[in-house]
């Protein structure tokens, strides 16, 4: 619709957590990289942050990132029962006949574990919105899985993505045991003013455009609406550029700027 009228080949502001279209900022190239170590050792993470950060493009930027010697698995809806978490990864792992009992289950977990590790290859268990996960039972079945691991190394590779919900949750007395496994910890924060600058420009090129599109004064705006959140950003630069089209600016306005915060309800009364 208005990609044509800004000189843009795509939309730069999707919502869809298209690797591709990361801004490594330094904070979330730190974060890769330690996704990264934590696969390539089979270790233990814990990656949180606010709603709309990028953790969940950088889960999908490390599975790409990961060759033929990692088997890719990944839960997005964590809201599940002890039982139920083991019956999907046991279905993620490729066991075929899945037994009923828990002891059951989980010995068939494990013996897949052992047959990924001497075929060479590396699980690696992403649990998106791991804040959602319903109650310590189901952490204590995470934890129990950690025990499946030989004398000198680990078995897979674990790694807890969600809110900061999760670190309190995980500060817990009740759940040090499962806190004491994790080896690294990355906390993303939202973005300066400068990164949110460089975010949209970084955005705008790859569809094949300018930061020239948006003016000065509106990038600071749209810094000061968004709190510097990458998700609240797109939603407001996307709506921007469909009003400004609308209103046939060729650069975006602090007024434009203005306008669709308040259609978006992200102005404090």
């Amino acid at each position: 619709m208005y990609e044509s009228f800004y000189g843009l080949d795509a939309k730069p502001f999707s919502k869809t957590p298209d690797p591709e279209f990361l801004y490594m900022s330094k904070q979330h190239a730190e974060a890769l990289a330690r996704l990264q170590f934590a696969a390539e050792e089979k270790e233990i993470m814990v990656l949180t942050g606010e709603i709309g950060t990028g953790k969940t493009t950088l889960s999908r930027a490390l599975f790409d990132s990961l060759g033929d010697s990692y088997k890719k698995i990944l839960i997005i809806n964590p809201v599940l029962s002890p039982y139920q978490f083991l019956r999907v990864l046991a279905r993620r792992l490729g066991v075929s006949q899945l037994p009923r009992s828990r002891s059951e289950l989980s010995e068939k977990i494990q013996e897949a574990f052992f047959e990924f590790f001497e075929q060479g290859i590396t699980p690696v268990i992403v649990v998106d919105e791991a804040q959602l996960i319903p109650g310590k039972p189901t952490f204590d079945e995470i934890r129990l899985l950690t025990n499946f691991q030989l004398d000198d190394t680990n078995l897979f590779c674990l790694i807890l993505v969600g809110q900061p919900e999760l670190n309190r949750r995980l500060r817990h007395p009740a759940y040090r045991a499962l806190s004491q496994r994790f080896g690294l910890r990355f906390h993303l924060d939202p973005l300066s003013l400068d990164e949110t600058r460089e975010y949209i420009k970084f955005r705008l090129e790859k569809a094949g455009g300018t930061l020239d599109v948006f003016s000065e004064n509106a990038v600071e705006l749209i810094y000061k609406y968004s709190g510097g959140i990458p998700r609240v950003i797109n939603n407001i630069a996307s709506a921007c550029l469909i009003e400004g089209f609308a209103r046939e600016e060729r650069v975006i306005s602090p007024d434009v700027v203005e306008d669709v915060v308040s259609d978006l309800g992200l102005k404090e009364d």
